[in-house]
C-alpha cells in the first residue's frame, strides 16, 4: 500500500506534505529524528510535531526518547528493539529478539542502552 493510501485508510487527511514524510520514514532503515531531516521536507518545525503525532496517534509510527533528549520516529513494522550508545548517542535497531520474549506480551519496545561496538573497541 503506498502512502497515500495508507494515510486515507487509517481516516487521517491527505496532503501532500503528509505523503512526503511517511514515505521519509517509510524508506528510512534507522529510527530518524526532526533535525535528520529538515533539509529534505519544506515543513517548519511545529508542523512536522503536530503530523508525526497524528501517524503516531494512528498507529503509523512509534517513537522513542534518545540519551540526547532528541525524540526518534521510525515506520511501525515488526517489532524490534534498539541498542542507543551511551558514549556518542548512536542508534542501532536490534532484529533478532528471542521469540520468547515476543509471545503473548503486549510489549510495545524494547531499548537497550550500552556502549555500541565502536565506541567499545575505542577503549
Amino acid at each position: 500500500m503506498n502512502s497515500k493510501e495508507l494515510i486515507r485508510s487509517k481516516s487521517l487527511k491527505f496532503t501532500p506534505a503528509r505523503e512526503a514524510l511517511l514515505e521519509i520514514f517509510q524508506k528510512s532503515a534507522k529510527p530518524i529524528s526532526y533535525e535528520d531531516i529538515k533539509d529534505k521536507i519544506s515543513m517548519d518545525k511545529a508542523t512536522f510535531y503536530r503530523n508525526v503525532n497524528a501517524f503516531e496517534n494512528i498507529g503509523l509510527l512509534q517513537s522513542f526518547e534518545s540519551n540526547d533528549k532528541k525524540r526518534y520516529y521510525e515506520f511501525r513494522g515488526h517489532l524490534h528493539g534498539h541498542l542507543i550508545c551511551t558514549k556518542c548517542n548512536s542508534i542501532e535497531c536490534l532484529h533478532d529478539i528471542p521469540q520468547e520474549l515476543l509471545n503473548d506480551s503486549d510489549i510495545e519496545g524494547i531499548t537497550i542502552h550500552s556502549k555500541c561496538k565502536k565506541c567499545k573497541k575505542e577503549k
